[in-house]
């Protein structure tokens, strides 16, 4: 991220906001970083309903932004970007979260796609295709990616989230701010971390190509929805289901289900 503030004064401004608690630099602080709030939300925004205003979700994660300058250790060998967006998202979809506007329906719809997914990789061991998945929830293609668009539309969840835990507080972290001391880190956690890292890989590495290339193409080149249409030459309602439809496999691949292993 770009700042008018030299590297030299942003460590002055930590400093003086750590060990002084000097609230001017605090202030400055949130200044400086505040385009990562608008880069998260701008993110955010182009897969929630249209009444969801950017500008509420800037306003979400400001707080999120306030926090990680409170609670972020300078001492760390950890950027402050990548601990900084973490709190940032999390505080936009805690909040969101809390106005309970995703109807009950879509979040039943979309257990009910994650269970059928898992029970057809189990029997056919591959990704089920979408007139698989629909005549296992016993409704047309049409309406089963309709459901995909009401997912992806109503929903919070990125990637990201996958491989998140819960620090003391109950804050939503990624499991890389959850290692104190990278000279001493905790063997056990550093295995929790890798082994989760290589099962999020591998799920990937599982998914039909076009999923996956979505997925490389969305997380990994930060391109838009959009984007990622024109690349594929297809239109941007179809690449938000192939997301929602990847995001779902990983989902249920990674909560351990039995059902998603092969025999």
């Amino acid at each position: 991220m770009e700042t008018n503030l030299k590297a030299i004064e942003l460590r002055d401004l930590w400093r003086r906001y750590k060990d002084e608690r000097d609230e001017k630099a605090r202030e400055r602080l949130v200044i400086a970083y505040s385009p990562l709030v608008k880069y998260v939300a701008g993110r955010m925004s182009s897969g929630l309903p249209s009444h969801v205003e950017e500008s509420d979700l800037i306003s979400y994660g400001l707080l999120g932004l306030i926090s990680a300058i409170e609670r972020f250790e300078p001492e760390r060998e950890i950027k402050f970007e990548t601990f900084a967006v973490t709190r940032i998202k999390g505080s936009i979809i805690d909040e969101l979260r809390s106005l309970d506007w995703v109807p009950r329906s879509v979040r039943t719809k979309a257990r009910e796609i994650e269970r059928a997914n898992a029970k057809l990789e189990h029997e056919l061991h591959r990704a089920p295709t979408d007139k698989e998945m629909a005549d296992a929830l016993g409704t047309s293609l049409e309406d089963f990616q309709e459901s995909l668009v009401r997912i992806s539309n109503s929903s919070v969840v990125a990637l990201d989230e996958l491989w998140t835990v819960s620090d003391a507080s109950g804050d939503q972290v990624s499991l890389l701010d959850t290692i104190q001391d990278p000279q001493a880190a905790d063997p056990a956690q550093e295995m929790d971390t890798t082994e989760m890292k290589d099962r999020l890989a591998d799920a990937i590495a599982r998914l039909p190509e076009r999923e996956k290339l979505v997925v490389a193409l969305y997380y990994y080149e930060n391109l838009t929805l959009r984007e990622i249409g024109e690349v594929l030459g297809v239109t941007e309602s179809r690449v938000s289901q192939l997301h929602t439809k990847a995001v779902l496999r990983l989902k249920s691949r990674l909560q351990g289900d039995p059902l998603t292993e092969p025999e």
